[in-house]
């Protein structure tokens, strides 16, 4: 595996991407760091469920079954509750050889090299009802860009049922922070979002409707830059309004650039592309991480998220359900890639 990327099995965890000698995502050198101080998610492999689950109760599954879930985030369950994916330990990583990336753009991808996690989550894991077996396969290799060595990180997430239940349901996501500055704070990166079209929510994060017009940042396509509080963000964004039409399975729908990043000063720049139909962008409010091997205290808005993913508690709305819900014989699928480089 390119030493510009690493991983950890706890969580199957990115715990490096490095651009220009910079690692640009939130993280700690061991796994036992990771297991002591990584209340802020970063990096990890979200499921069973990403985001918000309203009330933490399933409400209709399996023939009208209601299911309780943790409520580790208010009244809701956050992030698939107390021990979810992320907090689990992964078999792998297993070397599957050269893989390439579907739809990618630009030159050919020069290198390829992929490695698999898999994690067996079991029937009433935290509470979700059926056995699900998970994959998620990371591949890494570089672009050419104007002369520009682009490193490009590739992540295809595969769930299936295999028993316990009929009906159960996914969306998975990478939780990680970047930081493209070097420094303690995402002051002054700039920022562009495919759109400004949000779902939403109450107090508690859960949508209280379908999109509407997000006015802390401008339309899709246009710049805005973040600044030392504010534009304090932590929303889901919609880049596909047809909820119902979103299969379970995205991974044969076209790569969508969601987040393009750049900072003036380091000179390095992302971009995070995904096949899914909406993403959470949020800027780091919350992170408390202490000083610890080393590290300074990450503290707010010491990294941003993109969470490319499902809508937000779509598990317990009519009109959105279709897009977490994995029946037995079907299999869930979804795509993310970073592509990251320095002028």
């Amino acid at each position: 595996m390119a030493t510009e990327v690493s991983f950890l099995p706890l969580g199957a965890i990115i715990q490096e991407l490095r651009v220009g000698g910079l690692n640009i995502v939130q993280g700690f050198p061991t796994q036992e760091l990771y297991e002591s101080h990584n209340g802020p998610f970063f990096g990890e492999t979200i499921g069973r469920v990403a985001n918000r689950i309203a009330g933490a109760k399933l409400n209709s599954l399996n023939n009208g079954q209601s299911y309780s879930l943790a409520a580790n985030n208010g009244p809701n369950n956050l992030h698939g509750g107390v021990v979810g994916w992320g907090k689990r330990v992964w078999n792998g990583p297993t070397p599957v050889g050269v893989r390439s990336i579907p739809g990618l753009e630009g030159s050919q991808l020069d290198g390829g090299e992929s490695v698999k996690f898999t994690l067996t989550s079991e029937d009433g894991d935290e509470g979700f009802p059926g056995t699900v077996e998970a994959t998620v396969i990371y591949t890494v290799g570089t672009q050419q860009q104007n002369g520009k060595e682009v490193i490009v990180l590739g992540i295809e997430y595969e769930a299936e049922l295999v028993g316990g239940a009929d009906e159960t349901v996914i969306n998975m996501t990478n939780h990680s922070y970047f930081n493209l500055t070097g420094g303690p704070s995402i002051e002054g990166t700039e920022i562009t979002l495919a759109t400004n079209s949000y779902l939403p929510v109450d107090d508690g994060g859960i949508p209280t409707g379908g999109p509407a017009i997000f006015s802390k940042v401008p339309e899709g396509g246009k710049a805005f830059t973040l600044g030392a509080v504010e534009p304090d963000i932590d929303d889901c964004f919609v880049v596909n309004k047809a909820a119902g039409s979103v299969p379970i399975d995205t991974r044969s729908s076209p790569l969508t650039k969601l987040v393009t990043a750049s900072h003036p000063e380091t000179k390095i720049h992302l971009e995070v592309l995904s096949t899914e139909p909406a993403f959470q962008f949020y800027t780091g409010k919350y992170i408390d991480v202490p000083a610890v091997a080393g590290l300074p205290a990450r503290n707010a808005r010491s990294g941003f998220c993109v969470e490319p993913s499902r809508y937000v508690n779509a598990a317990n709305v009519d009109e959105w359900k279709s897009q977490m819900l994995l029946k037995k014989g079907e299999k869930y699928g979804a795509r993310i890639v970073y592509r990251a480089w320095k002028e």
